[in-house]
């Protein structure tokens, strides 16, 4: 979400995916990624938007000597 907040269009995700895939294969993945989905949906709600097309910057606290 914070990759989202800086004006990120997109972030990649892949440890878990592997994590997932050794699991249980394709099942695994699957499970992974419901479990990534509902927990990014949680964070949502947890910053008070509804939808990612409503993440800004005011979600994250970022420290003024950083640079992005």
């Amino acid at each position: 979400m914070m990759a989202l907040a800086l004006g990120a269009r997109g972030v990649f995700v892949g440890r878990p995916l592997f994590w997932g895939l050794s699991y249980d294969g394709a099942d695994g993945v699957k499970l992974m990624l419901d479990i990534l989905r509902n927990e990014f949906d949680r964070s949502l709600s947890y910053c008070g938007f509804n939808k990612i097309s409503e993440i800004n910057a005011s979600a994250i606290n970022v420290p003024s000597d950083w640079t992005y």
